[in-house]
């Protein structure tokens, strides 16, 4: 019987993991290695201590309301997309409300973690900490790993041949960016066009001498800001949509989405992407478009090699003078604390049943929180996937056979890809959701709304899909769900109505005056002809 939980990272999947423990009624403790909660989110000026951290300015991909955590909603007066201060405010609020503090031990490093030597009989592990150099060594039933996937940077300089043989400039990762002072003036080459990629690349413009962005694929780019002025994923994250992709052929889906992405502006003019592209990604940045369009910015092919000042591309034109390149080519999974049988399968979470246990164990007692790679909030992703490891430590919910989760894992592993085109393992965010919902007996079900509660359903299936509507049934049912759906769109619209306008207008006049001969002709075709459904005569027999 799984009672003690060893949480490790007090970032957003240590959180959620604290309280899905407390939930369960299981008894959690969280080793943050820093003096605080927020992980990735709570930004520092020092690269020293190791810890990867955002850089100041960023701003959320994702709007408030379609990654909170699915019981307690962002304050209304919040910004749709948050910077990183407000979002760490969030999880403080959130950590307070549910007393998960109390439960987490900072300044405290997991130096290892290891199977216990009675392991398959009792899934317990041996979890060694660190704290102000004194090493404890502790007993737990289970274990979560929630350091997520952001621990080690990805710096492929082989792929570049001369940038640390030749090459006399400056080069880093994203992830010792901090600011734009140490590029003022300066010629910079940006290399990856991610969400990082094109933010830097932005940011940078504004100061540097000149700015060059390379892209190795195809990259739609498309805002934040989505049709009437709404944020993009509560507008596209629709389980109606969802139906349309499982409906439709996929190759009928990536033309609409190509049309409207070119209905903003020609990607192909900008040299971005190409509707003939069967790899692609898509980047939200309102201001890249503008930036290529002025020259701030200028986009490149792919990097061939580099010599003592300049860089030569694969379309064979150089650019010279160049005094820093910035690699943002993303992060690898790191977990130098487990034990090498387990870590190796860690290291690629297609390895992982459902991306969070790995199969071979004899006890189903260690999990890997928030590796899932979405189209949507990761954040939501954690909290489910924390939702249901705790109900299998507590006994609620029960995993199939190692034989049938090493079957789903074979079968829903791509085939090797290019390593640089890793984008092409992102899971759709509601078919991933729903199917761990699914598992843990919390998926809602649409028929039983429409049945029941028609107004919500209806919410349900042409809304947003936000993380409330996994609070509607099953264990952890959150009574204040309902409300938080049916609001929903006015706490997107709170935080814009600082100053009223008057709005009044006549048109629902002219609506009405349109809808009149709509009226009068569908009244003629159902006196005329009976089949339609209904006539007068009939009505007057009834």
């Amino acid at each position: 019987m799984v009672r003690r939980v060893a949480i490790i990272g007090a970032g957003v999947s240590g959180l959620a993991s604290v309280k899905c423990c407390l939930d369960e009624g299981l008894e959690p403790t969280c080793f943050e290695r820093s003096e605080d909660i927020g992980g990735l989110w709570r930004y520092t000026d020092s690269v020293d201590s190791g810890r990867v951290t955002v850089y100041r300015s960023v701003i959320t991909n994702t709007s408030k309301e379609m990654s909170c955590f699915s019981d307690f909603p962002c304050p209304e007066d919040f910004p749709n997309y948050l910077p990183p201060s407000l979002l760490l405010e969030y999880y403080r609020m959130y950590a307070r409300h549910f007393g998960l503090l109390q439960h987490i031990r900072f300044k405290t490093t997991a130096l290892s973690v290891r199977k216990r030597p009675d392991f398959a009989t009792s899934g317990q592990w041996e979890v060694v900490t660190e704290t102000d150099g004194i090493q404890e060594s502790h007993v737990f039933d289970a274990v979560m790993v929630c350091t997520g996937r952001y621990q080690k940077p990805y710096l492929p300089l082989a792929s570049f041949p001369g940038i640390d043989t030749r090459f006399k400039g400056q080069y880093l990762h994203s992830w010792e960016y901090k600011d734009v002072e140490a590029f003022r003036g300066k010629r910079v080459l940006v290399v990856g066009i991610g969400s990082t990629g094109g933010d830097l690349s932005v940011e940078l413009s504004r100061v540097a001498a000149k700015v060059f962005l390379s892209a190795r694929s195809s990259t739609w780019v498309y805002s934040r800001v989505s049709d009437h002025g709404f944020p993009f994923d509560m507008v596209n994250t629709t389980r109606f949509n969802h139906f349309l992709n499982w409906l439709l052929p996929s190759a009928l889906m990536n033309r609409i989405r190509f049309r409207k992405f070119n209905s903003w502006f020609n990607h192909a003019n900008y040299g971005l992407a190409s509707t003939k592209s069967s790899y692609f990604r898509i980047v939200l940045n309102e201001q890249l478009p503008f930036c290529l369009l002025s020259g701030t910015i200028v986009l490149k092919p792919n990097v061939k090699e580099f010599t003592e000042s300049s860089a030569v591309f694969e379309d064979g034109t150089t650019e010279e003078n160049i005094d820093v390149v910035l690699f943002a080519t993303g992060y690898i999974f790191s977990f130098p604390f487990l034990e090498e049988s387990v870590c190796s399968l860690s290291n690629d979470n297609r390895s992982l049943y459902k991306r969070i246990f790995p199969p071979q164990l004899e006890k189903p007692t260690l999990a890997l929180i928030g590796l899932v790679q979405l189209t949507g909030s990761v954040m939501v992703g954690a909290e489910m996937q924390a939702r249901w490891v705790t109900g299998i430590f507590a006994g609620q919910n029960k995993l199939p056979p190692t034989s049938r989760m090493m079957a789903d894992v074979l079968k829903k592993s791509p085939v090797k890809r290019n390593p640089s085109k890793r984008e092409n393992l992102k899971i759709s965010f509601i078919s991933y959701i729903d199917e761990i919902a699914s598992c843990a007996g919390v998926k809602p079900s649409m028929l039983r709304l429409f049945l029941t509660d028609p107004r919500l359903a209806l919410a349900v299936f042409f809304g947003p899909c936000t993380p409330y509507q996994y609070r509607l049934m099953g264990r952890g049912k959150w009574s204040g769900a309902r409300e938080a759906i049916l609001t929903q769109w006015e706490r997107t619209l709170k935080p814009l109505r600082t100053r009223v306008v008057d709005d009044s207008s006549d048109s629902w006049r002219w609506m009405c005056l349109l809808a009149l001969p709509v009226a009068l002709t569908m009244g003629f075709l159902l006196s005329k002809y009976p089949w339609w459904g209904w006539s007068p005569q009939a009505s007057l027999q009834l």
